[in-house]
């Protein structure tokens, strides 16, 4: 027996070490195979593929996310009453009891002005869709897109509202969406992250590393940001003099005190150590392969608009094709600079016109080129941003919009989802969603529903009770499936 003073010095994970029966000897036996019983440590690989709860309709997600808030007022939601009641006050109706970040203290002077869009709109493809003059290559694909004018979500601030849209609470700590997805379904990549993160533009999105975290789950379904020039990862090149083979003996070494810490404790971080070593050691190889758009055909790149060595949201787009062909489970892309209030040169005349030049040619081609391929029909690509903008000016420098959750314009296409669809329907001055509501956490039950997951049972247990990506809420939204 323990005395009072031991008792005093046993950690939480003293005990689940030392009961034979306690969740430590649980966790242990859902990560060793038969081969134990040949005296062998046999381990299984995290992010090894797994069944979901159903037949999944998408194998790859590739997340095209425009940081800062497009305003969809000015690329996919045309509104003829907004230019007809240009400058005029917005009725209270629509702002009563309503909060913003950043026009909070104009309503005690003067009520905030209509601000009409200055970009021409036109009708495109089959289903008539309107797309603005801001983005004519998205234009030329919309027969192949689902674009929802009626998306909501709850957190009007950059930060805390992206990280709700990849984690389902706008608190840093839970797990991303790419956590959740590769820890329920796994990856098929052997030499490469089942998820990872490509950033472009001026700066990092705000919310940094909580956006592709892994939370409470284990480390090993976090994302991996890899860099589109030089080395993919900092400190991957093995370093000067050390030969394959004394690497290899290093990393047998690590492996083997890895296992038998892993068997005496059952920690299932130790199972994502032992994994992060192993495949450091082959990206390598994979990773350099990986980046090297110069193996791309000429009419490839110009299609995309990339350049090799030159990093880019172009140069993004055609690695996350490369990417789902050689198996990673999800991809996410960041492209900043797109918080337009009208402060220098943040603003929806040549700031808006910059970034969709950006943008706009590389997510079309990626789209068509995944067509071409044969890999569209089981890759979904999600392009959009944490929240839109507001059908009301700034006064500011120049002209600009405030941040706005009630209405915004997302698309989606391939992996499931219905081809040629207009969804989703904003009141005549663009400020509320009226038909066809799609919250940010029905998007997000809908991803999982796509790939095979029902996001009421991907669950993990941490702090008593049972979390899942969407929370409490989400419902799949059925007319945005094929």
């Amino acid at each position: 027996m323990l005395s009072a003073t031991s008792l005093l010095s046993q950690t939480r994970r003293h005990f689940f070490h030392d009961c034979a029966l306690g969740l430590g000897s649980l966790a242990l036996s859902s990560l060793l195979d038969e081969g134990r019983a040949r005296g062998e440590v046999p381990l299984v690989n995290p992010l090894t593929p797994k069944k979901g709860h159903r037949a999944a309709r998408a194998k790859h997600v590739i997340f095209l996310f425009m940081a800062g808030g497009p305003s969809q007022l000015e690329l996919f939601d045309y509104k003829p009453k907004l230019t007809a009641l240009h400058g005029k006050p917005i009725p209270d109706e629509f702002i009563k009891g309503k909060r913003f970040a950043f026009m909070d203290s104009f309503f005690t002077k003067e009520k905030p002005k209509l601000l009409a869009s200055r970009r021409k709109f036109a009708q495109h493809g089959r289903a008539g869709t309107w797309v603005s003059e801001c983005l004519p290559h998205t234009a030329g694909i919309v027969d192949d897109l689902a674009v929802v004018r009626s998306m909501a979500t709850n957190v009007f601030n950059h930060a805390p509202a992206k990280i709700f849209v990849n984690t389902g609470s706008p608190q840093a700590g839970r797990p991303s969406m790419g956590a959740w997805v590769t820890y329920g379904i796994g990856s098929e990549a052997n030499n490469l992250p089942g998820f990872v993160v490509l950033q472009s533009g001026p700066r990092g999105p705000r919310g940094g590393h909580p956006l592709w975290g892994s939370g409470f789950l284990p480390t090993t379904y976090q994302g991996v940001p890899f860099r589109s020039g030089g080395e993919p990862i900092l400190n991957l090149t093995r370093p000067a003099g050390i030969s394959d083979e004394r690497q290899r003996q290093v990393l047998d070494a690590v492996k083997e005190l890895n296992a038998a810490r892993l068997t005496d404790t059952g920690d299932p971080e130790i199972a994502t150590r032992i994994s992060s070593y192993e495949m450091a050691y082959r990206m390598q190889t994979s990773a350099p392969e990986l980046i090297d758009l110069a193996q791309e055909d000429k009419k490839t790149l110009e299609m995309y608009g990339a350049q090799p060595g030159k990093p880019s949201f172009a140069n993004n787009c055609l690695l996350a094709r490369r990417l789902v062909e050689r198996g990673v489970r999800f991809v996410q892309l960041y492209h900043t600079d797109w918080d337009h209030h009208g402060s220098g040169s943040e603003n929806l005349t040549a700031g808006l016109d910059r970034v969709c030049r950006e943008v706009d040619r590389p997510s079309a081609a990626l789209v068509t080129d995944l067509k071409r391929r044969g890999l569209l029909d089981d890759t979904l690509v999600i392009w959009g941003g944490e929240f839109g903008r507001t059908p009301m000016g700034e006064v500011r420098d120049s002209v600009g919009r405030n941040h706005h959750i009630d209405a915004y314009a997302m698309w989606l296409a391939g992996g499931g989802i219905k081809p040629g669809l207009n969804l989703g329907v904003s009141d005549e001055l663009g400020f509320a969603a009226v038909e066809d509501r799609v919250h940010v956490h029905d998007l997000q039950a809908t991803v999982l529903h796509l790939l095979g997951l029902d996001h009421t049972k991907l669950t993990f247990r941490f702090q008593g009770r049972d979390f899942r990506l969407t929370d409490v809420h989400g419902e799949i939204v059925a007319k945005l499936l094929a």
